[in-house]
């Protein structure tokens, strides 16, 4: 089959095309890789994928962390 010829034995990419990076937290919103793992993940070994796609859940933390926003300016008052 044509799909056969495609098929690679290598980790696919995490990215989820929502490629916007956090501006304190330095990493995709997307895929939570930074800016360095995704330039890179081409070249990235097997062992080294598996190893960010291991880290990756524990990064969405860094996401959720928020300065204030109306919540806090209510809480506030």
């Amino acid at each position: 089959m044509a799909n056969d010829v495609w098929s690679r034995d290598e980790i696919e990419s995490p990215c989820v095309r929502v490629c916007v990076v956090h501006p304190e937290a330095r990493i995709c919103t997307g895929c939570l890789r930074s800016i360095d793992e995704i330039s890179r993940w081409s070249r990235m070994g097997a062992e080294e994928r598996r190893a960010i796609m291991a880290a990756l859940p524990d990064r969405a933390d860094l996401l959720k962390k928020r300065r204030g926003g109306r919540a806090a300016r209510l809480s506030r008052g």
